[in-house]
C-alpha cells in the first residue's frame, strides 16, 4: 500500500459521538453538553481549550448526532463575505418544512475582528444558525461581549494519558495503512509524553514514526520515537505543534533574565506566524509576574508594545516585540506582588467573610452612623507624611503580612519605609 495522502488524525477521525474519546466531564452520562446533544437543545456555543482536543470533531458530531447541516469556516481564511454569503443561504431556510436550524462551525473563531465577529449577531440572535466557535484563547479576551453573551461556553481539556493510550489502540485497529505495515505499539510513553495531550500530535508522531522505518512488522517503542522527534523536529505551529513548548521557553527566557534566547524563541513564533498580540499579552503578564515592583517601568513598556502591535501588525511589530523583550528580560525581577495576591486569596478562602472594622466602613445613613459605622476613621492626609497608624484589616488578620518586598533596590527602599511606619504591626523580614 502506497503512503496516505491524507493524515492518519484525520483518516481515524471518529464518524459517531460513541466513539470519541475525551472530554468526559462535558460528554460523560452526566455530562451536560451530551445531554443538550441527545435532546437536540442546542443553544450557539463556544468550544475553548488546547490544540489537539477535539474541537473540530466534536462539531462535526454535534451536527451528525442532531442531523443539522454543517457549514465550516476558519477564521485564517474567512471573511464577512464569507459569513454573508452562508447566512443569505440559509436564513431564508430556517424553520420551514421542519428543516433543522444549521450548525456554521467557525475554527478559530478568536481570529475574526470585531466587525467579523459583530456580522454574526444578527444570525445567532434570529437563530437563522446555531454556531459552534472553536477557540484555544480565552474566549473573555477575545470575543465579543455581544457575541460572547449568547453563546454558552464549554472548556475541554487536555487528553490524559488514559484517552491518548485509547486513541494510539483505536488508530491501530481501524487504519489499513498501519495494519498493512504491520505496526505494533510495544511502548507508549514517548509518544503520550511528546504529544503534551493533543490528539492530533499524538497520530501525527505515531505516522511520523512509522514512515521512517523501511521495515515491516514496525515495533514502536520509546528510543524508536525520540530518534523520530530528533530527526524531523516538529516545526512551529501556533494551531498544534510545539506551541505551548515554545512560548514556555520564551517566558522562562525572560523570567531567568536570558535576553539572546528570549529573541531567539522570539523568532522561532515570528517565522511559525504567531499572532503577535498573542506575543505581547504574555509579556503583560511577565511584566507584573516576575518583574513587577522591582521596576515598575516594565509594565509600562509591556503595555505599550500590546497597543503598538495591534496598531502596525506584522512585520514591524517584530521590532517592538524585541525591544520589550529584551528590556522586559534585562530587567531586574521580582516575584513579590504575584506571590502577595496569592497568599492573600489563599487567606481569604480559608477565613471567609471577615468583618470590616467599624473605622473602615461607609455610613451613608445616620441610623448607621449611630451604630458606629466610620467612627474612628483618620484621614491619612491630615497628618505628617500623609500617614497615620491605624488598622486596615479585620481583626483577626490585623498582624498577617501578605506583601514581603523583594530583594532589589526598589523594594529594598519599600521595605525600609514600611519597617518605619508599621513598627510593632506588621513583621517585614
Amino acid at each position: 500500500m502506497n503512503t496516505p495522502q491524507i493524515p492518519l488524525a484525520e483518516r481515524v477521525r471518529p464518524k459517531d459521538l460513541a466513539n470519541y474519546i475525551g472530554q468526559e466531564h462535558l460528554l460523560g452520562p452526566t455530562g451536560v453538553l451530551l445531554k443538550q446533544i441527545k435532546a437536540n437543545l442546542l443553544s450557539s456555543l463556544i468550544l475553548w481549550g488546547p490544540p489537539g482536543t477535539g474541537k473540530t470533531t466534536l462539531a462535526q458530531l454535534i451536527a451528525h448526532e442532531t442531523n443539522r447541516p454543517f457549514y465550516k469556516l476558519s477564521a485564517i481564511n474567512a471573511g464577512v463575505k464569507d459569513i454573508r454569503a452562508i447566512l443569505d443561504k440559509v436564513k431564508n431556510k430556517t424553520g420551514l418544512f421542519n428543516q433543522s436550524t444549521p450548525i456554521l462551525f467557525i475554527d478559530e473563531i478568536h481570529r475574526f475582528n470585531k466587525s467579523q465577529q459583530d456580522s454574526l449577531l444578527e444570525a445567532v440572535e434570529k437563530a437563522w444558525v446555531t454556531l459552534i466557535g472553536a477557540t484555544t484563547e480565552n474566549p473573555s479576551f477575545e470575543i465579543n461581549n455581544a457575541l460572547l453573551s449568547r453563546c454558552q461556553v464549554f472548556t475541554l481539556k487536555s487528553l490524559d494519558d488514559k484517552a491518548l493510550k485509547q486513541i494510539i489502540d483505536r488508530a491501530l485497529k481501524l487504519d489499513p495503512w498501519l495494519q498493512q505495515k504491520k505496526v505494533e505499539v510495544k511502548e507508549t510513553a514517548a509518544l503520550i509524553h511528546y504529544a503534551g495531550g493533543d490528539a492530533r500530535k499524538l497520530l501525527n508522531l505515531l505516522e511520523q514514526t512509522v514512515l521512517q522505518q523501511a521495515v515491516s512488522p514496525v515495533i514502536i517503542t520509546d528510543d524508536l520515537v525520540a530518534d523520530s522527534v530528533k530527526n524531523n523536529a516538529f516545526l512551529y505551529d501556533k494551531k498544534s505543534e510545539m506551541h505551548y513548548d515554545i512560548i514556555s521557553a520564551f517566558i522562562k527566557s525572560v523570567r531567568g533574565s536570558d535576553p539572546n534566547a528570549a529573541v531567539y524563541w522570539l523568532a522561532r513564533m515570528i517565522d511559525g506566524g504567531e499572532d503577535p498580540v498573542f506575543i505581547a499579552r504574555r509579556l503583560i503578564i511577565l511584566a507584573s509576574e516576575d518583574i513587577g515592583l522591582a521596576n515598575p517601568n516594565a509594565l509600562l513598556i509591556a503595555n505599550a508594545a500590546f497597543d503598538a502591535v495591534q496598531k502596525i501588525g506584522w512585520p514591524e511589530a517584530r521590532i517592538t516585540l524585541a525591544q520589550a523583550s529584551i528590556y522586559l528580560a534585562t530587567s531586574p525581577k521580582s516575584n513579590s506582588a504575584y506571590k502577595a495576591i496569592n497568599a492573600a486569596q489563599k487567606m481569604v478562602r480559608e477565613t471567609g467573610n471577615l468583618p470590616v472594622p467599624l473605622a473602615l466602613r461607609n455610613a451613608p445613613t445616620k441610623l448607621m452612623k449611630e451604630q458606629g459605622y466610620g467612627q474612628g476613621y483618620q484621614y491619612a492626609h491630615n497628618f505628617p507624611g500623609n500617614f497615620v497608624d491605624m488598622q486596615f484589616m479585620p481583626d483577626k488578620l490585623k498582624q498577617i503580612v501578605f506583601y514581603q518586598p523583594g530583594n532589589n533596590p526598589k523594594e529594598k527602599k519599600v521595605k525600609e519605609d514600611l519597617k518605619n511606619k508599621w513598627r510593632g504591626r506588621y513583621d517585614y523580614e
